[in-house]
């Protein structure tokens, strides 16, 4: 079925994420350059050779309102890409991606913080970006600490953190206010055991009442305990969508053959 460009006109309101033959290409220079000037003057006077790279290819597949999509793949194979097509970071080179609602991206650890600023300063900056209000962000301060456990650190450069406290944070300040569409991006493999169960059962509150999550993870027994569908991803290409432990068997298959 061909995907109409205005999400509101799609008959099936039950989508919420509609991928239409999405293609993502990128140039990679042919040499090495060592420099921005270098690389300008070699612009300038066209000595400059690129490969044409495929970071994703030809690529269809539907998200419905409620459902926790998972995506598997070697690195490489082009997730993140996806990703941030969906959260609107990237535009496809070919085909076309739209999403119904408000998304709240988890694309990459401290993606929308500054390391130089407290972790109070980091909340409001974070935030801001994420479209939350000011009041709103006073106002849910410190419960948005409280779910990310960081009471006693609130007040430190967010350089002093570390990985798991960032991820800890993160989360905590994009899950706040439930979007439409969550999407996380190994975020929440660098927490702790404790933490990430309490993620993932904020997830599936979301999940109850009507969000869907688009969710990436190394993991295959989390996918397989978590996801209601999952897509394969090899080189740009995808392999597979339906149910995540036929998704993951195929992707098992076929880590000893590329290997």
């Amino acid at each position: 079925m061909k995907l109409p460009t205005d999400p509101n006109t799609f008959p099936d309101h039950d989508v919420v994420i509609g991928v239409e033959h999405a293609s993502v290409k990128y140039f990679v220079p042919h040499e090495r350059v060592a420099t921005f000037k270098e690389y300008a003057i070699r612009k300038i006077q066209r000595r400059i050779q690129n490969n044409e790279f495929w970071a994703l290819k030809d690529v269809s597949f539907e998200v419905k309102k409620g459902e926790i999509f998972g995506l598997i793949g070697a690195n490489g194979a082009g997730k993140s890409t996806l990703l941030k097509l969906v959260a609107r970071v990237l535009k496809p080179s070919e085909g076309r991606v739209w999403v119904r609602g408000r998304v709240a991206p988890l694309l990459a650890m401290g993606a929308g913080f500054h390391m130089e600023l407290s972790g109070r300063e980091n909340v409001f900056l974070n935030g801001t970006l994420l479209g939350y209000p000011q009041k709103l962000i006073r106002e849910r301060f410190n419960a948005i600490v409280d779910f990310a456990e960081l009471q006693d650190f609130i007040d430190a450069p967010l350089r002093t953190y570390s990985s798991g406290m960032i991820a800890r944070l993160g989360f905590s300040v994009a899950t706040d206010q439930m979007p439409d569409v969550l999407i996380v991006d190994e975020a929440l493999s660098v927490g702790d055991t404790a933490f990430q169960n309490k993620s993932l059962e904020r997830i599936r509150e979301f999940q109850k009442n009507g969000a869907s999550t688009l969710y990436v993870s190394h993991g295959m027994g989390e996918i397989e305990r978590t996801c209601n569908r999952a897509a394969w991803l090899d080189h740009g290409h995808l392999r597979f969508v339906g149910s995540p432990k036929e998704a993951v068997d195929l992707y098992l298959d076929r880590i000893p053959a590329v290997a």
